[in-house]
């Protein structure tokens, strides 16, 4: 029996397995919270207060007596739809706005790029990090950061791609057939170019999840008493001696940015020609 190219993925790059099944867990864990979290994200038990790991709270209490294992299942429910957020946006608009770029050229392409280069001039974690302060800590605030930041990688690699793609037959054909740009940019010339910016984007998942919550970790993402991983890292450095109260958040970060990164990198795997015909 012929292997599927999906399972011989899988043999070749086990990685892609470990990734899978790394975030399959944690967007359960993130959609049915309510039925497997102990207890409620904010529910306190003073007397409770610094308890260590046991068979009551697996993972602890914080400062305040909330169970740190609750805390984290529910704090999926930030972090993950947020970092999802920021690269569809980011895909979207950036991948629209470098394929007018690329495929109007000339001056259009010449301003439309320098805007993006403009942005690209700052560190994109300083940027995010001034914009967040300006607007004031919340989820949407941080998330509009990020995307600001986030999209002028977008565009330039679809401006690339629009670029060595508007030359070929298919596309003369269409312009000849006289179809109008419009039609010609979004049907035929962007369909072909929207593999490479999935494998980017697959990639970039994890990290837009690992800034978010670096920005909650500094006070300019979701502010406390959220159940958000980068405040609950926070929460736990100022008292490092209760350790459990940000090594669980900082390994459910860890976990999920390396799980995206592999299913990212075995992504990249399948849509190029070269490895492909090697798997």
């Amino acid at each position: 029996m012929k292997q599927s190219g999906i399972y011989k993925l899988a043999k070749k790059n086990p990685l892609a397995v470990i990734g899978i099944v790394t975030c399959v867990i944690w967007l359960i864990a993130a959609i049915i919270a309510p039925l497997i979290a102990p207890y409620g994200p904010f529910t306190q038990d003073l007397p409770m207060r610094y308890d260590s790991p046991s068979t009551e709270h697996i993972m602890g209490t914080d400062h305040l007596g909330r169970d740190v294992f609750s805390r984290v299942i529910w704090g999926a429910r930030i972090s993950i739809p947020a970092g999802v957020i920021v690269i569809v946006i980011s895909t979207l608009f950036g991948g629209l706005y470098g394929a007018i770029a690329g495929y109007m050229g000339k001056l259009t392409d010449e301003a439309m790029m320098r805007v993006a280069d403009v942005v690209m001039s700052f560190p994109p974690i300083i940027l995010a990090m001034a914009i967040a302060a300006a607007l004031g800590p919340s989820i949407m605030n941080a998330v509009f950061a990020i995307v600001i930041v986030w999209w002028p990688r977008y565009a330039r690699m679809m401006r690339g791609l629009v670029l060595s793609t508007k030359e070929a037959e298919y596309v003369s054909s269409a312009v000849a057939l006289g179809e109008k740009k419009a039609y010609v940019l979004l049907k035929t010339i962007v369909p072909n170019c929207v593999a490479p910016l999935l494998v980017m984007a697959s990639v970039d998942l994890g990290n837009a999840i690992l800034i978010f919550s670096g920005l909650g970790f500094l006070g300019l993402g979701v502010a406390p008493p959220a159940a958000e991983w980068g405040v609950m890292v926070a929460q736990g450095v100022a008292i490092f001696q209760y350790w459990w109260i940000s090594f669980f958040p900082g390994v459910a970060i860890l976990t999920v940015a390396m799980g995206f990164n592999f299913i990212g990198d075995a992504f990249r795997d399948m849509l190029d020609p070269r490895l492909r015909r090697q798997i």
